[in-house]
C-alpha cells in the first residue's frame, strides 16, 4: 500500500511509523499525516483528499464514464484515444488531467479537428498521448473530415498528388 502526505512534503525526507492499525508519517519530529492501516494490493493507493493541491482535487468529481461519454459525443476516434489513455496508467485517476486536456482541445480547435487529429494519431499508435495529439493540432496537419473527403475528391479526379497548399509553405 502507498500512502498519501500533504503535497508540500513530496520529495521530502519523512518518519515513518508503522503499527497493525495504524500508519504515521513524521517530518521534523511532527506527525504530518496518519493513516489506518489497510489490507489492499501492492502498490494500491490511499489518499486523503486534503493532501491534494487544489488543482488536483477538482478532478476528483470526475471519473472514466464522464470522460468517455465526453469524448464519444465529439466521435469514435476521440473516444478510442480517451479510452486508451484512461487504461494507460496502472492508477486511472492519475491520466484524468491528460483526458481533460484532450478533451479541452476541441474548444480551442473544434470538434471535427480533435476528431481528425485523433483519427491521425490512432494511424500511427494505438495508444497515443495528449501531447501528441496537441501537436497534430498546433502543425495543422490535419482538416476536419468533410473537407478531407472533398478536397481528395477534386485531387483524384484531376491527379494532382499535392494541393496548392502544398507549394504555399
Amino acid at each position: 500500500m502507498l500512502y498519501s502526505v500533504p503535497y508540500e512534503y513530496i520529495k521530502k525526507k519523512v518518519d515513518v511509523k508503522v503499527t497493525d492499525t495504524t500508519i504515521e508519517i513524521f517530518y521534523n519530529h511532527n506527525r504530518i499525516a496518519s493513516h489506518r492501516r489497510r489490507k489492499g494490493r501492492p502498490g494500491q493507493y490511499s489518499t486523503v483528499t486534503e493532501h491534494m493541491p487544489e488543482d488536483h482535487q477538482k478532478y476528483l468529481e470526475w471519473n472514466s464514464d464522464r470522460f468517455r461519454k465526453w469524448a464519444e459525443r465529439i466521435g469514435i476516434n476521440t473516444y478510442t484515444v480517451v479510452n486508451a489513455i484512461l487504461t494507460s496508467k496502472r492508477v486511472e485517476q492519475q491520466t484524468y488531467r491528460s483526458c481533460m486536456g484532450l478533451l479541452k482541445l476541441a474548444e480551442k480547435y473544434s470538434d471535427a479537428l480533435l476528431e481528425a487529429a485523433c483519427k491521425k494519431a490512432l494511424s500511427y499508435t494505438s495508444s497515443p498521448s495528449y501531447k501528441s495529439i496537441k501537436n497534430i493540432l498546433v502543425t495543422g496537419s490535419v482538416k476536419p473530415e468533410s473537407e478531407t473527403t472533398e478536397s481528395m475528391t477534386t485531387h483524384k479526379a484531376h491527379g494532382i498528388t499535392r494541393g496548392a497548399d502544398y507549394y504555399r509553405r
